[in-house]
């Protein structure tokens, strides 16, 4: 399938086993959280391998007392921003490649049963905005993770948030979505988004869950049942 340029579909075998891995009905709770750890942490070096670079930050001495400079990442000024809940299940796959602690912000959201459309219930973006002046208090950078993109109408909603929010770019980062779903994502913010997707699916079915797709991935990593 031909999908837009900042669109980025993994080809890594490791992540596509575990992806297959994932679909089965028989994978447990537990190696369901482990699976979508893994497979975030394979996606999150191959998205931060495109377009990031390293910047000296300072000295320090190795064991033998020589000196050298020390690197970070660039860009540097980066939020962690997990859609809840399931989002929440590739939290600590990326933030613990990341080489400094940076914030992790919370949006909640979940999808209206009839009309399928986002409602917001939950945002902990620090909002610091003068009048007629940027928010001080954004990142230059926002990851937003979530596991699925279905119909795309959250993923589009919490960019949307983002973008009011202040950031420059969003890099999303999904298990698995729908190419409707990946498209609507994609388009929400041409210039400003990338969405990273270890798979993509072909549609998704009355109930805009995606097909043959992963179930509903909240309830599974949470074994919670949900509406």
């Amino acid at each position: 399938m031909s999908l837009p340029s900042n669109v980025h579909v993994s080809s890594h075998p490791l992540l596509q086993a575990k992806v297959s891995q994932l679909r089965s009905s028989s994978t447990s709770t537990r190696q369901t959280r482990d699976l979508v750890h893994e497979i975030a942490t394979i996606l999150g070096v191959e998205a931060f391998a495109s377009g990031w670079k390293t910047k000296q930050d300072g000295t320090d001495k190795t064991p033998l007392g020589i000196e050298y400079p020390t690197t970070t990442i660039d860009p540097s000024n980066i939020a962690l921003v997990p859609i809840l809940r399931s989002g929440l299940g590739m939290t600590d796959a990326i933030n613990s490649l990341l080489p400094t602690s940076i914030p992790i912000y919370h949006l909640g959201l979940f999808r209206e049963r009839l009309t399928l459309q986002p409602v917001e219930y939950y945002n902990n973006l620090p909002f610091h905005k003068a009048a007629g002046s940027a928010n001080p208090a954004a990142a230059e950078t926002a990851i937003l993770l979530d596991p699925i993109i279905a119909t795309g109408a959250t993923a589009e909603a919490a960019i949307q948030l983002l973008r009011e929010w202040g950031v420059r770019r969003v890099v999303m980062l999904s298990v698995l979505g729908s190419e409707a779903g990946i498209r609507r994502a994609a388009g929400t913010w041409a210039d400003g988004v990338e969405v990273w997707t270890g798979a993509v699916d072909a549609q998704c079915d009355e109930r805009g869950m995606i097909v043959p797709g992963l179930g509903d991935i909240g309830d599974r990593l949470f074994v919670a049942i949900g509406k």
